[in-house]
C-alpha cells in the first residue's frame, strides 16, 4: 500500500497544510471508512447525497489516522486535526491514486464490459500469478472511488495489476483509464445493462471503449470480435498511437476462438487452434466462461506468460463468489449460484449452460428481475421467457415484479404448474424444496438488487 510522508501526500493531491502539521509524519494506507482505519492511515471524507464523511474525520484521527483530507468549502476547517486542505476530496483521492500509480513500475491491465468483467479479471490474475507478483480488484471495487482505492493498495513490488473498470454513464471509464494508465485492456462484450442510463447499445459500446483513453502508446486492446458494435464505434474513439488490436470470441473470424469444448461435472475443457494439441481446463461451467478465458489467454501471452503457465493459471483460478458457483445441498440437490448479477446477455448464457449440462434427472431454473434496462425492460423479460422450453427444462420459477412478464411468456411453452411466479422468496424456496429431488439441478440467476443468494441459502438449509 502507499507509504509516503505528509509532505509528499500533500504535493500529490495539490493540497495545503493550514494547521502546520509536521510534514515528516509518515502516512500509510488510505481509507474512506472509519471502520477500516489503521494507525497511520490517510482518511478521505467522501461527500454523498445523504452523508458527508467530514463528520467522521475527528473519529478517524482518534482511531489512528495520521492525516485527513478536508474539502475547502467545508467550513470551518478544524484547527485541531492533521488536515490536508484540497479543493475536492474525491478529486484529490483520484489525483493521489494516479500520482502513486505513475511512481510505480507496475504494468496494468484494465477489464471492462457489460458481463463477465469479474470472472475475466479473476482468470487474468490467476494466470499472471504463475509468473509475476499480482494485485487485482477486490470484489467489485471498480468505480470512481473503488478503483483509486485499489491502486493505492498496490505495494511497491507489485509487477502486474488487474483492474476491473465499471460504469453507469459516459466518461466514467474515460476517467478510470486516465487514472490507471493501462498497458492492456479487455472489453468482454456489449450487453443491455445500463440502457436505463445510456439509452442504446451503441452508447454502451462507446462507454466501454473509453478504456483506451488513458492507455500508453503501443498498448494492447483485446475485444470480443463477435460483437459488431465494437468495430462499428471503434474508429471514432480516442485511442493511443500504435494501438495493437486482438479479437477473441466463439467464431472463426476472431484471432482466438475455441476449436473444441467439453464440460464435466465441475468444469470445462477446451482447445484453441493457435496452440495445437494443447488442452485447457477451467473449474467453471459454460461456453461463455471459455470465451472469458480466451480474453485472459490473449492478454497474458502478451505479458509474456508461457503456455504451460497459462494452463496452470486457468486450472487453479479462484473465482469471486456467486458466479456459476456449484453447491451441494445436504439432500444431494445440485445448486448453481449465479446470483451476483443479471442482464439479458448473461441470462441467455446461463440458460444455455443449463441446457448443455448432462447427468441430472430434472433441470429447474430460478430467474429474478434484470434491472437497469430502461423502457424496454418488459420486452427483455418477455424475450427471456419465450426462450425457455419444456423440452430442455422441467420447471421455471420467477421472482420479482418484472419477472411476471417472463413467467407469462414461458407459460405458453410448458404444461400447467411447471411455470410459477412468486411474490416472496420464502414461498419460492418452499416450492423448490417441495418439487426438487437429489438427482436434480437448480440454477439461480438474478440482478444484484434482487438478492437471490437468499434463495440459494434457503435451499441449502432446507433441502435435507
Amino acid at each position: 500500500m502507499i507509504k509516503r510522508t505528509f509532505a509528499q501526500i500533500q504535493q500529490m493531491v495539490n493540497g495545503s497544510n493550514p494547521n502546520g502539521v509536521d510534514e515528516t509524519v509518515v502516512v500509510q494506507g488510505v481509507s474512506k471508512d472509519t471502520r477500516t482505519i489503521q494507525p497511520g492511515t490517510l482518511y478521505v471524507p467522501i461527500i454523498g447525497e445523504r452523508f458527508d464523511g467530514h463528520e467522521f474525520a475527528a473519529e478517524a484521527v482518534r482511531l489512528g489516522a495520521a492525516a485527513t483530507l478536508w474539502q475547502a468549502d467545508r467550513l470551518p476547517v478544524p484547527a485541531d486535526l492533521p488536515v490536508i486542505l484540497v479543493d475536492d476530496t474525491l478529486g484529490a483521492l483520484q489525483r493521489l491514486a494516479h500520482a502513486y500509480r505513475m511512481e510505480l513500475q507496475v504494468r496494468i491491465i484494465g477489464v471492462t464490459g457489460s458481463n463477465g468483467k469479474t470472472t475475466t479479471k479473476d482468470l487474468v490474475a490467476s494466470i499472471l500469478e504463475t509468473t509475476y507478483k499480482v494485485h487485482k480488484t477486490a470484489g467489485n471495487l471498480n468505480g470512481h472511488i473503488g478503483m483509486p482505492l485499489t491502486l493505492l493498495e498496490l505495494s511497491e513490488e507489485t509487477e502486474m495489476a488487474v483492474l476491473e473498470m465499471g460504469m453507469r454513464a459516459r466518461h466514467e471509464i474515460d476517467l478510470l483509464s486516465d487514472i490507471a494508465v493501462p498497458e492492456a485492456a479487455i472489453v468482454t462484450n456489449i450487453g443491455e445493462a445500463h440502457l436505463q442510463h445510456l439509452g442504446s447499445r451503441e452508447e454502451i459500446a462507446r462507454a466501454k471503449l473509453e478504456v483506451m483513453s488513458g492507455m500508453k502508446e503501443g498498448s494492447l486492446l483485446v475485444y470480443n470480435g463477435d460483437e459488431p458494435l465494437i468495430e462499428q464505434v471503434l474508429p471514432e474513439m480516442k485511442k493511443p498511437p500504435g494501438l495493437l488490436v486482438y479479437r477473441f470470441g466463439a467464431t472463426e473470424k476472431n484471432d482466438l476462438f475455441p476449436t473444441g469444448i467439453m464440460m464435466d461435472e465441475r468444469g470445462t475443457h477446451f482447445t484453441i487452434e493457435t496452440t495445437g494439441a494443447l488442452s485447457y481446463y477451467i473449474p467453471m461451467l459454460g461456453q461463455h466462461n471459455v470465451i472469458n478465458a480466451l480474453a485472459a489467454i490473449a492478454v497474458c501471452k502478451y505479458m509474456g506468460v508461457s503456455d504451460a503457465d497459462v494452463v496452470k493459471g486457468l486450472n487453479t483460478v479462484r473465482l469471486t463468489g456467486m458466479r456459476i458457483e456449484q453447491l451441494k445441498a445436504p439432500s444431494g440437490l445440485t445448486v448453481l449460484n449465479d446470483a451476483y448479477n443479471a442482464s439479458p446477455a448473461s441470462t441467455k448464457a446461463a440458460i444455455e449452460l443449463l441446457r448443455q449440462i448432462e447427468g441430472y434427472r430434472r433441470k429447474i431454473i430460478v430467474l429474478g428481475d434484470m434491472l437497469e434496462l430502461g423502457d424496454r425492460e418488459n420486452e427483455f423479460h418477455a424475450e427471456i421467457g419465450g426462450m425457455l422450453s419444456s423440452e430442455e427444462l422441467d420447471y421455471v420459477f420467477a421472482y420479482g415484479p418484472l419477472s411476471k412478464q417472463l413467467a407469462q411468456a414461458a407459460e405458453k411453452r410448458f404444461t400447467p404448474g411447471k411455470v410459477k411466479w412468486f411474490e416472496t422468496k420464502s414461498e419460492l424456496v418452499r416450492e423448490i424444496v417441495r418439487v426438487a429431488e437429489a438427482e436434480d439441478i437448480v440454477l439461480v440467476k438474478g440482478s444484484r438488487g434482487m438478492k437471490l443468494e437468499e434463495v440459494v441459502h434457503g435451499l441449502l438449509e432446507l433441502s435435507q
